[in-house]
């Protein structure tokens, strides 16, 4: 019987592919033990337990960006965050550590150090976080889900992808998909959307220019997000969507895509083979244009400004596109070539070999 604690959470980048790889090592043995490490605040406090799998808290610690106070209390709570980790290893015989980013991580990694276990990092996104910054400077291994990722020691396993995705045939499940959505399985469909809370400037450009992509013969699969005001124009081929629960539907109606470029979004385009013009969120360190580089560089993607992205780019650049059916195949067989299915079994495989070495 082995013993793994994963440790990750805040964010569903990290949340999700953390349950995929807990999904994949408990179907594997019944016999060993999946645990899960992370805050109270974090969304893995409501994901996890969703999933059926104990949540084991650690205080969040951010680390300080400033000189303030919370720095001068930040070496205290840290100590006593590594201790509430190293008490769960014990209490649970721990046999390694596996970490996805976040708060959680950090102290995970140092514990599972003290402790004398190995631990391995996967790191989702291609400019690395903090924590996994630090973590992979001892690790018995570090996966990475883009080439080109800064991390020492770095091996690109991809990402640890949702089953409904991983499992997903888009041709066969295309004319379901067409039901589901109301649009026509024989046309072309682009699929707009921009996360679980959608994304203004690309609900802005297709509020004015909807009907230019209409114009083209392709259909449109809109999903606003759930605190999006724009309202549903009632054109036929217009699939109009506030938020859709089954993605795998929506992917499979995809022949091309127009959206973020967040670690999972590009991660999950690419491994459906789906061409994609990707506009990255522009707030943060810039990690959403360097997630989508190596889609653009094999030819599976093309990248489009956030800033000047408006109702006239989307005929300037969108238009243009849906037009050139030779272009979108070209990209559909350069997306089957970056993209993976098995970012999930290549992670596990390095566990594995974490504790084979032990």
């Amino acid at each position: 019987m082995t013993s793994y604690l994963l440790a990750g959470g805040g964010t569903a980048g990290h949340v999700n592919p953390l349950l995929a790889v807990a999904d994949a090592l408990r179907e594997r043995s019944a016999a060993d033990a999946v645990l899960v490490l992370g805050t109270a605040e974090g969304l893995e406090s409501r994901l996890v337990p969703e999933r059926g799998y104990d949540l084991l808290i650690v205080d969040k610690v951010p680390f300080p960006r400033r000189p303030n106070r919370q720095a001068l209390a930040f070496p205290g709570r840290f100590r006593k965050a590594i201790a509430q980790v190293r008490e769960h290893i014990r209490r649970n015989g721990v046999d390694v550590v596996v970490g996805f980013g976040g708060y959680a991580s950090a102290p995970a990694y140092i514990a599972a150090r003290r402790e004398r276990i190995p631990f391995v990092v996967h790191e989702a996104n291609a400019k690395p976080g903090l924590a996994n910054r630090l973590g992979a400077r001892q690790a018995a291994a570090v996966g990475v889900a883009f080439a080109g990722t800064p991390l020492r020691g770095g091996e690109v396993v991809g990402m640890p992808l949702r089953h409904e995705v991983v499992s997903l045939d888009r041709a066969g499940t295309r004319a379901e998909a067409a039901e589901y959505f109301g649009l026509d399985a024989e046309r072309p469909v682009l699929l707009v959307f921009g996360g679980s809370l959608g994304a203004q400037r690309l609900n802005e450009a297709l509020a004015d220019s909807w009907n230019d992509v209409l114009a083209t013969g392709w259909q449109l699969l809109h999903v606003t997000g759930e605190r999006s005001e724009q309202t549903d124009p009632g054109a036929t081929g217009y699939a109009f969507r506030r938020y859709v629960d089954r993605m795998d539907l929506a992917f499979a109606l995809a022949d091309v895509v127009l959206c973020r470029s967040g670690a999972a979004t590009v991660s999950e385009v690419s491994a459906l083979g789906i061409p994609a013009l990707y506009v990255p969120y522009s707030v943060g360190n810039g990690e959403q244009r360097l997630n989508a580089a190596s889609a653009v560089e094999h030819g599976a993607a093309e990248l489009l400004d956030d800033a000047s992205f408006n109702a006239d780019a989307v005929r300037r650049a969108v238009v243009p596109l849906l037009e050139d059916p030779e272009r979108i195949s070209r990209m559909a067989a350069a997306a089957e070539a970056v993209g993976t299915r098995t970012g999930t079994e290549n992670l596990i495989a390095l566990i594995d070999r974490s504790l084979d070495a032990v």
